[in-house]
C-alpha cells in the first residue's frame, strides 16, 4: 500500500500495538521494573506497563479484520462478489514473503547453536514447528507442548490470522449480503469470552487458541460493515478519549490473564470503537502532526516487519547480553539499542524486500471496484 493513501490513525494504532509488543518481549527478557531507585511505585508502574504486550496484539487483530474486511469492500464491490483466489493471493503476498524470510533465519541461527532459536528437547522437530507456521496451526502445537522456541513462539499469532482469513470469503459467498455476514460475525465475538472462560487457567490456549482471539478480528470486520456516519469533530474527539480510557485502564488494571476473560474483549471493542471513530470522523484541515505521532505512526507502517524480525535481534541481543550482566543503569540504553535495531533492520527488510514482493505479486490481480468511495 503506497504511504500516501495510508490512514494516520490506523498507523497509530498499529504503531502503539507494536510498541506495547517490543515493550513486553525487551521486560521478559531483562526486566525493565528492576531499577537503581528504591521506589517501588516506579518498579510498579514500569511493570504495569511492560508487561501486557499481549494486549497489542489484540488491538492488532481488530485493525486487521477492519483493513482486510475494508479492502476486500474495496477490490471487489461487494463481499458478496469476492474472488476467493485473488483474496488469498493477496494475503499470500503480503504474509509469506517476510514469514519465509523470518522461518530461514531462525532455522540457520538455530543450526548454530544459539539458544534463542532452537527448540527445547523433547518438544517438536524443526520440520514439524516450521511446517506448523506455514500451514497455520503453531498456536495448536504449542498447547501440545509449550513454549519451546524462544523466536518462533511468537508466530502463533499469524497462525489465529490466516486461519480466519482462510474461512472468510467462503462465509462472504455463502451469506452474501452485509447483513448476514454482520450476524454471523456476532458468533466469534460472542464465543471468545466464554471460550477464554473454560480455559482461563491454561495461558497458552485462553490467550493463543483460534477462539480466544477470533472474537477481536470480528469486531474489526464489523466496523469495516457498518454505515458510514460522519461524526463531528468534538463527537470523533469524546469517542476516541474514552475508548482510549477505557483500554488504559483495562491495561494497567493487573496481569492480562487475570482479566482474561474479559479483559482482552474489551480492549478488542474499544480498538474497534476507535477504528470506527477513525472511519467516521469529520474531515479536517491538513496540518503538520506532532513528532511523537509521526514516530508512532512509522512503527506502525512497518509494523508486520518490525513484529516478526524484532525477535530476531532480540534473539542475537540475549545471545551475548544476559540479564545477569545488564548493569540496571544500562537497560534504558539497551532498550533504545534494541528498538533503533529494530527499527533499522525492519525499514530495511520493507523497502528492499516485503514493499517490492508485495507490489509484484499483486500486479493485475484485482482493481478496485468504481463504486467504493475511500473516505
Amino acid at each position: 500500500m503506497d504511504l500516501k493513501k495510508r490512514s494516520d490513525g490506523v498507523d497509530l494504532l498499529r504503531g502503539i500495538a507494536i510498541l506495547l509488543v517490543l515493550i513486553l518481549h525487551f521486560h521478559l527478557t531483562y526486566r525493565l521494573n528492576i531499577t537503581p531507585f528504591d521506589a517501588p511505585w516506579l518498579s510498579d508502574a514500569i511493570k504495569a506497563v511492560a508487561r501486557n504486550g499481549n494486549y497489542g496484539v489484540t488491538m492488532f487483530f481488530a485493525v486487521s479484520g477492519y483493513l482486510i474486511t475494508s479492502t476486500s469492500v474495496k477490490r471487489f464491490g461487494s463481499l458478496g462478489e469476492i474472488r476467493p483466489a485473488a483474496f488469498y493471493r493477496f494475503r499470500a503476498s503480503r504474509i509469506l514473503p517476510c514469514l519465509v524470510l523470518v522461518l530461514i533465519v531462525i532455522v540457520a541461527l538455530g543450526s548454530l547453536g544459539m539458544r534463542s532459536f532452537v527448540n527445547k528437547p523433547d518438544t517438536a522437530s524443526v520440520l514439524v514447528s516450521v511446517l506448523s507456521v506455514l500451514t497455520f496451526w503453531h498456536n495448536v502445537l504449542m498447547a501440545k507442548v509449550g513454549y519451546f522456541n524462544y523466536s518462533m513462539n511468537i508466530l502463533w499469532s499469524l497462525s489465529v490470522e490466516e486461519v480466519f482469513y482462510l474461512s472468510f470469503p467462503i462465509i462472504c459467498l455463502l451469506l452474501r449480503r452485509h447483513r448476514y455476514i454482520l450476524l454471523f460475525l456476532c458468533v466469534p465475538i460472542i464465543v471468545g469470552p466464554i471460550y477464554r472462560s473454560l480455559h482461563a487457567d491454561d495461558e497458552i490456549v485462553a490467550l493463543y487458541g483460534y477462539l480466544s482471539c477470533f472474537d477481536a478480528i470480528a469486531m474489526g470486520s464489523c466496523v469495516a460493515l457498518l454505515p458510514a456516519r460522519t461524526l463531528s469533530r468534538g463527537l470523533s474527539r469524546a469517542i476516541q478519549l474514552l475508548a482510549g480510557a477505557a483500554i488504559a485502564v483495562t491495561y494497567l488494571s493487573g496481569p492480562i490473564m487475570q482479566h482474561v476473560v474479559w479483559g482482552v474483549s474489551v480492549v478488542a471493542l474499544c480498538t474497534a470503537v476507535l477504528l470506527y471513530s477513525i472511519k467516521n470522523a469529520a474531515p479536517r484541515e491538513a496540518a503538520a502532526s506532532p513528532w511523537v505521532s509521526r514516530f508512532i505512526r512509522w512503527f506502525g507502517q512497518r509494523s508486520y516487519e518490525l513484529y516478526l524480525f524484532h525477535i530476531v535481534v532480540l534473539g542475537i541481543l540475549r545471545e551475548y547480553i544476559t540479564r545477569e550482566n545488564v548493569g540496571i543503569d544500562a537497560k534504558p540504553l539497551w532498550f533504545i539499542f534494541f528498538l533503533c535495531v529494530s527499527a533499522v533492520v525492519a525499514q530495511v527488510i520493507f523497502k528492499y524486500y516485503s514493499e517490492p514482493l508485495n507490489r509484484g505479486l499483486r500486479r493485475g490481480v484485482a482493481r478496485p471496484s468504481p463504486s467504493y468511495q475511500q473516505k
